[in-house]
């Protein structure tokens, strides 16, 4: 996140660990404003007017939030449950809402550690939510940024074991990555686990023009921007993984519970496993 109207997660710049978060309410922030679209609490009348604004170009965006939670919550069950699967790196946690990563995990395998990061000093001021897990388990969170893989894995070492399957969590976030530091970046946190990892990742994609106008303007008002791409490009992060069905496909649609989706379909996500 970033002190940006850009809705979705960002990797933010944040403040050097060990120092007082600053929070400047004067300004609006992605990450209260993804809150706010999510029906939260932790945000402001800045980001409340600022989200506003943005979903009168399209008010489909109170669906793509929600729905992306919903994505999150299936993929985590599905990789608990099904898979087996007791490890979770979530980079760009954003705001701790409700169903948050080691909640969906830890209710069902409480042993589940999840390593989270970001390094936004809003986020950092409600790490102990995030740090609340079962005694069994761990939960930690990392201040870094996703511009810096190889210090996100040595610090999220100290609680994961990489030589045990990690679900590697990229929810949102690549969309404020440039196109030529997108990939490599993938690639580098990718290579760093071991076999029968997986891979979880959606983003907003350019299939929608009102969508494109209110990304518009939300780029407009913040620092970092925010990338809307074809559903081709979020699946080509996926290049040589094993994709589970039904493939990179928009998130309501990826498992549901119910059949039938038909809002919040301009985000495309998928699963797969590394080889």
């Amino acid at each position: 996140m970033t002190d940006d109207a850009t809705p979705s997660a960002a990797p933010s710049a944040g403040a050097p660990s060990g120092d007082k978060p600053q929070i400047d309410t004067t300004r609006t922030h992605s990450a209260r404003i993804w809150n706010y679209w999510m029906g939260g609490k932790d945000n402001y009348p800045i980001d409340r007017a600022a989200g506003d604004q943005v979903a009168e170009f399209f008010p489909e965006i109170v669906d793509l939030a929600r729905t992306s939670r919903e994505f999150l919550v299936r993929v985590v069950t599905h990789l608990t449950a099904e898979v087996g699967i007791r490890q979770f790196l979530d980079i760009g946690t954003g705001m701790p809402t409700a169903n948050n990563t080691h909640e969906v995990a830890q209710s069902i395998a409480p042993e589940s550690r999840v390593v989270y990061v970001d390094n936004d000093p809003l986020v950092l001021t409600h790490a102990r939510a995030l740090l609340v897990g079962t005694p069994e388990g761990a939960t930690d969170y990392v201040d870094a940024d996703l511009r810096d893989p190889d210090t996100i894995l040595e610090h999220a070492a100290r609680t994961l074991d990489f030589d045990r399957p990690i679900a590697l969590m990229l929810m949102g976030i690549l969309g404020h990555i440039p196109d030529d530091e997108l990939q490599p970046i993938v690639n580098r946190l990718v290579a760093a686990l071991p076999s029968g990892s997986y891979l979880a990742s959606y983003d907003g994609t350019n299939t929608s023009e009102a969508y494109n106008q209110a990304i518009e303007v939300g780029n407009k008002q913040g620092d970092v921007p925010y990338l809307l791409r074809s559903p081709e490009a979020v699946a080509a992060r996926f290049e040589g993984l094993e994709l589970l069905e039904p493939g990179v496909v928009p998130c309501p649609l990826w498992r549901p519970h119910i059949e039938g989706a038909r809002k919040g379909l301009d985000q495309y996500g998928g699963v797969a496993r590394k080889p």
